[in-house]
């Protein structure tokens, strides 16, 4: 995962550009309000990366660990705006009362969406705790630990 900071740095930018084009568009969605929340789930899932990407170089794990925070940071973000969008062009409701107020969609687009953003929560919260495990104090290779020792 050599240069990993750099491709974390370089997603980060994308979605957040896709965030900022999305704002264009609000307006033409069956779901205005979903179409904002797009917007700012773009913007702001772009920043997270830029963040994540700032820090990864202090994510202490093993390996398959670390492959697995990385996989699911750009899962999570990449498909976070994209059902964001959907559900904007679906006009859906599920699990966005305050966003689907007054619009509902056929089932199977509601289950589509639905689905999805559950696929979404659980690997941003996986993606959040390895992170959180890789910046403890005492990581393994951690140089402080190793002056302990």
């Amino acid at each position: 995962m050599e240069d990993a900071n750099r491709r974390l740095m370089w997603h980060g930018m994308c979605p957040f550009l896709l965030g900022l084009v999305t704002g264009f568009a609000e307006q033409r969605f069956a779901n205005m309000r979903m179409g904002l929340a797009a917007h700012l789930e773009g913007v702001m899932n772009g920043t997270f990366l830029l963040a994540l990407g700032a820090v990864w170089i202090q994510v202490r794990l093993a390996p398959v660990a670390k492959a697995t925070a990385y996989w699911t940071a750009l899962y999570g973000t990449y498909v976070n705006w994209a059902v964001t969008m959907l559900a904007a062009v679906f006009g859906t409701s599920i699990l966005s009362p305050i966003t689907g107020a007054a619009h509902s969609a056929q089932p199977w687009q509601e289950n589509i969406v639905g689905f999805a953003f559950i696929t979404v929560g659980i690997a941003i919260i996986a993606c959040a705790l390895l992170v959180l495990w890789g910046l403890r104090r005492k990581a393994p290779g951690d140089p402080a630990l190793r002056s302990l020792l």
